[in-house]
């Protein structure tokens, strides 16, 4: 159709608008959706995506996990743990360490402090870490979400021999017991210490 010849409806549009001004610039209204908590597979899903594009050395798997209930214990032994070595971990006989107490940090944050901490303890032959990770009970929107995460973490990293939730006295189900592996030097000096007797 030509600009010559009009259609009715156009000239029907027309007349209807013909009392409407335009809004000006400062009367633009803007429209935002009302502001939604993100689900809690939202928020693993988010966290798994920064987990991803952080680039360094760090072996913690960033996947979604499925969360633990906050009360429940965490309780994990590798293949060849004595049975008896585990259980004076469990029942706290062994001495503590070391101490890393993840209160208050973000998943980004845990999971480096976590890797740095085991990785620096192990090499300094360092035997029993207790980590401190709460259990998350309190909060609804993230209900033992740091707890699981380090529940997964610890059986990734090759140095963790076992690890249980730690008795009252030390944090409760708010925290861990840590067993890790001899160091390569400490292995090397018990070698060299056995050839000689």
């Amino acid at each position: 159709m030509t600009a010559s010849h009009k259609s009715p409806d156009s000239d029907l549009f027309a007349e209807l608008m013909e009392d409407v001004t335009p809004l000006k610039q400062n009367d633009k209204v803007s429209y935002f959706e009302p502001h939604t908590t993100p689900t809690l597979a939202q928020q693993h899903k988010r966290l798994a995506a920064q987990l991803d594009a952080e680039l360094d050395d760090n072996i913690l798997s960033t996947e979604y996990i499925d969360l633990i209930d906050p009360l429940d214990f965490i309780a994990y032994k590798k293949d060849g743990v004595q049975d008896g070595v585990y259980k004076n971990l469990r029942l706290g006989k062994y001495g503590v360490d070391a101490t890393l107490d993840l209160h208050g940090q973000s998943l980004l944050q845990a999971r480096h402090a976590l890797y740095e901490t085991v990785s620096d303890c192990h090499q300094r032959n360092i035997r029993v870490l207790l980590v401190r990770h709460g259990t998350g009970e309190r909060n609804q929107s993230q209900k033992g979400l740091l707890k699981s995460y380090v529940n997964h973490w610890l059986k990734q990293l090759s140095c963790v021999l076992a690890c249980h939730s730690a008795l009252k006295p030390h944090g409760g189900l708010g925290a861990t017991y840590v067993l890790l592996k001899k160091s390569a030097d400490k292995k090397l000096e018990n070698r060299e210490r056995h050839a000689k007797r």
